[in-house]
């Protein structure tokens, strides 16, 4: 089965992007010994594929702290060519951000899981270096998890696609005022703030908000119906809010794949997609969002620890894991 046949015609050509994912992928397993590479591989259509999950937690793939140090910059360099500079960014800050966490839990004294910036697991399924099949790579650890499918010139699937920060605003120490996704936050409040009480009524769909994003680590993603305010109820001005909204989450992967998701979003519509709050509309309260329209999620949640840790995800209700472009070439998908 080649690649030539990938899912509706040329909508996930990107040559030059699987290019340098497959380059940096096939460079880091170079450096590996036999056995990280035994903890670093699956095969692609192994059902460790579609697990993922975003507390601290034993995982499997070969975490950084049992890679040296040119291995470690190898591994980077995966995330590196498949993430936009800002997300690459976030992602070395939210790695980073651990030891703040540490810091904040130790004075506290709060027992809790280790917190350790080299319990970062990078996992590859199938072969970069094969065009003919499928393969992907993960990136995944506290606040962390990242998942890109490739197969021959195409990228065929960039979600679930999280991140997540505690505290999300640190408050003392040498990094304080450090908001990692602030952005996702203020872009949040900044359109719920702008209805007025009719389009709030529709919007706010929980007086509390809920204690994490609602599609929590489930394989496929759903929610039973859209519910908030639709786009077609929203003056032009607050459209272009929500479309901040959802280019700060498309954004996260590379430019040339991310316009692709982009013009899709603007071909289907604003108008159709939901948006829908709970909890406070203010900075500082407890507060919720997602953005729903098909098959397209965002779910953003900032409650836990006095509403200073965020949650934030988008997905593709069929194409989490590539499930839809594999589904339509007929493969036995055992965990389907």
């Amino acid at each position: 089965m080649t690649a030539e046949h990938t899912h509706n015609g040329n909508e996930h050509a990107h040559p030059q992007a699987v290019s340098q994912m497959s380059a940096a992928a096939s460079a880091w397993l170079g450096s590996l010994s036999d056995d990280q590479k035994a903890k670093a591989t699956f095969e692609y259509m192994d059902g460790e594929r579609i697990f993922w999950y975003y507390p601290p937690m034993n995982r499997h793939g070969l975490a950084l702290r049992d890679m040296d140090e040119n291995q470690r910059k190898l591994a980077f360099a995966i995330l590196e060519s498949g993430l936009s500079p800002v997300a690459y960014q976030r992602t070395r800050q939210i790695i980073e951000h651990e030891a703040i966490l540490k810091d904040v839990e130790d004075k506290a004294g709060i027992v809790s899981f280790r917190r350790d910036s080299e319990l970062y697991y990078f996992t590859i399924f199938g072969d970069p270096s094969d065009d003919e099949n499928p393969w992907a790579w993960r990136t995944e650890g506290h606040h962390v998890s990242l998942h890109y499918s490739l197969w021959g010139d195409n990228v065929i699937s960039t979600t679930p696609f999280f991140f997540g920060a505690n505290p999300s605003e640190v408050r003392d120490g040498p990094q304080k005022g450090m908001r990692i996704l602030g952005t996702r936050e203020d872009l949040g409040l900044e359109l719920i703030q702008s209805f007025d009480s009719s389009q709030k009524s529709k919007a706010i769909i929980y007086d509390e908000a809920p204690f994490d994003i609602l599609t929590y680590n489930a394989s496929r993603a759903v929610f039973q119906r859209e519910e908030g305010l639709t786009g077609s109820k929203m003056s032009g001005t607050q459209q272009e809010m929500m479309m901040a909204i959802i280019s700060e989450y498309i954004a996260g992967v590379r430019e040339d794949v991310a316009s692709d998701k982009l013009r899709q979003v603007q071909e289907k519509g604003l108008g159709n997609f939901h948006f829908a709050w709970g909890g406070g509309t203010e900075r500082y309260s407890k507060h919720y969002y997602r953005i729903h329209a098909d098959n397209f999620i965002i779910e953003y949640d900032n409650r836990q620890d006095e509403a200073n840790h965020i949650h934030s995800v988008l997905r593709d209700v069929d194409n989490d894991f590539a499930n839809d472009v594999l589904r339509e070439h007929l493969i036995l998908y055992h965990v389907l």
